[in-house]
Formats: C-alpha cells, sequence, structure tokens
C-alpha cells in the first residue's frame, strides 16, 4: 500500500526523486497522469490496467465521461525510474501541476500524488478531521 509524506526538489531538468519506501510498490516503471485537485497522480502499471478499465467502461455517449477519459489520458505518460531514483516529469505535467521547485509526493493506497509544495500544504490545512469524521458513514467507513 501506498502510504506516506515526503518532500523533495525537482532538478533544472524536471526529475524528481522516487523515495525509496515507494520504489518497491509503484516500480520501475509507472504511469503519471494529470491528477485532480491541482496535483499529479502516479499508478503502478498493474493499478494503471485496473484504472484504464474503468475509463474503457464508461459510455462513449456521455459527454461528461467523455471529457474524464481525456483529462487524465491526454497527458498521461510512461515513466521510467532511472539509477539514481529519479524520474522525469514531463513539462506539460509540471506545468498543470505548478511544479517549479520544492514537491510533496503523497501515497494514498493505490496511488501516488505529486503537490507542488505549497498547494499541499493549503489543501492539508483545509482538511478537517471533524468533517472526514461526520462523512465517513456516507463513505460506509
Amino acid at each position: 500500500m501506498l502510504m506516506g509524506e515526503y518532500e523533495h526538489s525537482l532538478d533544472a531538468k524536471g526529475r524528481l526523486i522516487m523515495p525509496a519506501k515507494l520504489r518497491q510498490d509503484v516500480g520501475d516503471k509507472f504511469i503519471l497522469s494529470k491528477g485532480l485537485d491541482g496535483c499529479l497522480f502516479a499508478f503502478s502499471m498493474q493499478e494503471w490496467l485496473n484504472f484504464e478499465n474503468k475509463l474503457k467502461s464508461l459510455p462513449l455517449s456521455d459527454k461528461n465521461a467523455r471529457s474524464f477519459v481525456r483529462f487524465f489520458l491526454a497527458g498521461a505518460t510512461e515513466c521510467e525510474i532511472d539509477k539514481q531514483g529519479r524520474f522525469l516529469i514531463p513539462n506539460n505535467l509540471r506545468q498543470a501541476a505548478k511544479l517549479e521547485k520544492e514537491a510533496v509526493i503523497i501515497g494514498v493506497g493505490t496511488r501516488l500524488e505529486i503537490w507542488n509544495k505549497e498547494t499541499w500544504q493549503k489543501c492539508d490545512e483545509d482538511i478537517s478531521a471533524e468533517e472526514i469524521a461526520e462523512n465517513m458513514a456516507n463513505l460506509g467507513i
């Protein structure tokens, strides 16, 4: 299971270190795509196949479904971790997540999220344990 929070800096070429604790679960090759809430999503190859199958099952006749599929697939790319534990984030994805220098990688179970450090700090501050607790029953937890 992917979990934890890790801060790293992007180098001048747009490469980011994949924390060693996460490499085992995400693998040496993984898929990186635009995510929700202003971050990027990183999926192991197996989790990407699971996600891709869900996208394939969406109805082509539904405009919202087509937009959803485009959002995730248009900018998706396969990444490979080099011998120094780094991977390249393409420019279009760096721009989408406003990644410049400081980034935060968080594990959220089946995927990683890669955030601009400031954006993550604001999002993290906005998370209310009380609101989450109140909504857990609605989520079936």
